[in-house]
Order: structure tokens, then C-alpha cells, then sequence
């Protein structure tokens, strides 16, 4: 399911800004009743700086949670029903996110649990570092941090252990608590990150939505909060979210490597273009000096083409085909210049060399550039 998440930009930090809870539930019933009194009691509505509403996302519950949710929001108003058919703690999350962004107009969203593991009072914590970062995390594994006591050994291991494969695998080394349900995340950051493309449904969505708010440049801080067990209430984690955790883990290291891979295959092309058109140029007689920047310029054209229809063809890229490839042309300059001085060098630090093995040694540092330049400006995602 799209969600159309294009909103106007966050407010200043002087005036009042829209902050939306957004708490997915299935079957807490026991739970939700005293967690919207808590958080109606702690957060008032004619606060100064924040303006708060409350969003609870149910699965159709079967043990009536939408209920006691609906008798709630007829005596508060800030509390709201958003009820759909249960596909998953991911798709929970992303159709709470998409309404509080259009339909409640928020500023920041703030995830949390239902089962009061997240202290509702750290919510303010959190909320008081928003002006200091895009996302501000509840950790668990930061100094200061800490989970509950009476949690097993193997329940340890299991989130140590999951978030150690996070940060070293899906390449989340800057943050030490990558599957954590406790954030606050301003909506411009939320946009940036084209959420709505995101398809997982169980818990490894934290760590897929928390790799995309990076990858689209969101400043990440992380607060100290202490993780309580649930006293009521069943826990949702199965072996089916297990096994999709590990799943996007590796798929997110392989989408890095993908796009390289492509890169790279695509230079590949693009040298064989170069090599070849550069060798035709020199049996046609022409001199070395204007073959080689004649040879990059094609090799350059054909790069553009394969790597805006192919290599990034699963991006959201910003800005016009036309306007990517002026950049795609800056870029290339450059690189040729770099590629162009190289040779030259080679050619007279190397005169018994063939000029055919010059061309290509001096394709490597341009191609460097090239792939760093091009992935983070000309084929950004929008």
C-alpha cells in the first residue's frame, strides 16, 4: 500500500508543533486502557511547545482492544482509532505513520509499545533532544541503559546477539540500539526516507525503517531508557519475525553491494567502450592526445544511460532525467580531467608503453570518483 506522505516542512522550534504517539496493538486489551490514561494525564493538551494526539493502530483485536479504544476517544479527543486487518508489526507501523503524517499533520511521530516496556514518561526525554537530531532513540544499549531483570538468558542473547548482526551486517555500526521500538522521528525525516517503500511486515521493520532514515542522511541520537517486561499481556515474537529479521539483515548488506556490483559492472562496460572506441580512433589514424578524451567522452555517455535505466533503477531519484544528466555530465568532466591528466603522465613518465594499457591504467582513479560522485549526488533518492 502508497502512502502519500508529501507534507509541508517541520515548523520552527518556536512555535507549536504537532507531536502524534503512534502505538500499534493486537490483543491489549489489559494494556491500553491504562497506558491512554498515563499518557493523557502526563501530556497535556494546551502544552506550549509540543501539541500531542494519540494514535493507537489495531489489528482487529479480537479480544476488544478497538473498544475500549473508541470509549477513550469519546471522552479525549487527541485519541484516535486506526483499525485494519493484521498483517504485521511493519504494516502496523506504516499505516499509523502515513495517517499521522496526512490525516493528523504531525511534526514528529513518536513510536512506542503498548505493553508499558517504554516508560511513558520517557517520551518527554526523547521529545527534549528532537531539536538536536531527525531521530532520537530510547536505548537500551548506551550507557545508562538497561533491560529488565527478570528477562532469561537467552532472551539476552537473542536481542544482544540481533543487534550486533544489525550493526554489523546491515552496516548500523553508528547506533547501538538498532532494533528499538522507542523512537521519536521528525516527519521531514520520515518523508526523506520514502517509508511507504519499505515491505516488511513483522519486527525487522525497525531495523529496515532505522537503515533507510540513515541512508537518507537523518541524524541519529540515542537516550538512556530502561526497558521494563511486559506484567500483562502475551508477547507477539515468533519465529516467523526471527527468521524475517535475519532475512532483511542480509538483504539491506546485499542491496549495498548490489548497487556497487551494478556500478561496476557497468564500468566494466564502459571500459570496453572506451578501449575499444580509443584502439578504432588510433587505426583511423588519429592522433593519441584526441583519442583518449574522444574514447572517455563515449564510454561516459554509455555509463549515464546503463546506470540511470539499470544500476539505480530501484531508486526514487531526485530531480528531472534532464537535470541528472547535467550532473552525471559535471561529474564526468571532472573524471575525465583526472582520467585525461593521468594518461598524459603515464605517457610521458612510460613512452615504450602501448598507449592502449596507459587508457586503461588510467581509467581506475576516474572511476573511483566516478562511483562515489554518482551514487551520493547524481543519483541520490529524492
Amino acid at each position: 500500500m502508497k502512502y502519500n506522505i508529501d507534507m509541508p516542512q517541520d515548523k520552527s522550534a518556536k512555535t507549536t508543533r504537532r507531536v502524534c504517539f503512534v502505538i500499534p496493538t493486537y490483543n491489549e486489551a489489559q494494556n491500553i486502557a491504562p497506558l491512554l490514561r498515563r499518557l493523557c494525564a502526563l501530556y497535556a493538551a494546551d502544552a506550549r511547545q509540543f501539541r500531542y494526539s494519540f494514535l493507537i493502530v489495531d489489528d482487529d483485536s479480537p479480544d476488544g482492544t478497538a473498544g475500549y479504544v473508541r470509549e477513550f476517544a469519546r471522552r479525549d479527543k487527541r485519541v484516535h482509532l486506526l483499525q485494519g486487518r493484521r498483517r504485521g508489526l511493519g504494516n502496523a507501523y506504516l499505516r499509523g505513520i502515513g495517517h499521522a503524517l496526512n490525516a493528523l499533520r504531525a511534526d514528529v511521530v513518536v513510536q512506542m509499545d503498548a505493553d508499558f516496556s517504554h516508560n511513558p514518561k520517557d517520551a518527554r526525554r526523547l521529545l527534549a533532544r528532537i531539536d538536536d537530531a531527525d531521530v532520537v532513540i530510547g536505548s537500551r544499549y548506551v550507557e545508562g541503559g538497561a533491560v529488565d531483570r527478570q528477562w532469561s538468558v537467552a532472551r539476552r542473547m537473542l536481542s544482544r546477539w540481533g543487534n550486533r548482526l544489525a550493526r554489523w551486517v546491515a552496516g548500523l555500526s553508528a547506533v547501538r540500539d538498532c532494533t528499538a521500538g522507542f523512537k521519536a522521528i521528525r516527519s521531514r525525516a520520515l518523508r526523506a526516507a520514502n517509508i511507504e517503500r519499505i515491505g516488511v511486515q513483522g519486527y525487522a521493520f525497525q531495523v529496515v525503517l532505522l537503515h533507510r532514515l540513515m541512508q537518507s542522511g537523518a541524524r541519529v541520537v540515542e537516550m538512556p531508557v530502561y526497558f521494563r517486561d511486559r506484567e500483562r499481556g502475551q508477547t507477539k515474537l515468533g519465529l516467523r519475525d526471527l527468521i524475517e529479521f535475519f532475512h532483511h539483515i542480509w538483504w539491506i548488506r546485499l542491496i549495498r553491494h548490489r548497487i556497487f556490483a551494478k556500478f561496476a559492472v557497468t564500468g566494466v562496460i564502459g571500459l570496453l567502450v572506451n578501449l575499444g572506441s580509443f584502439q578504432l580512433l588510433l587505426n583511423f589514424g588519429v592522433h593519441k592526445l584526441l583519442a583518449s578524451p574522444l574514447a572517455i567522452q563515449l564510454s561516459v555517455v554509455s555509463n549515464f544511460l546503463i546506470n540511470h535505466d539499470w544500476t539505480f533503477a530501484e531508486r526514487v531519484l531526485a530531480g528531472r532525467k534532464s537535470i541528472r544528466g547535467m550532473k552525471f555530465g559535471l561529474v564526468s568532466l571532472f573524471t575525465l580531467a583526472v582520467s585525461y591528466g593521468a594518461f598524459i603522465a603515464l605517457s610521458h613518465a612510460m613512452p615504450q608503453v602501448h598507449p592502449l594499457w596507459l587508457q586503461a591504467c588510467a581509467v581506475v582513479p576516474a572511476a573511483l570518483l566516478n562511483y562515489f560522485l554518482n551514487t551520493r549526488w547524481t543519483f541520490r533518492e529524492s
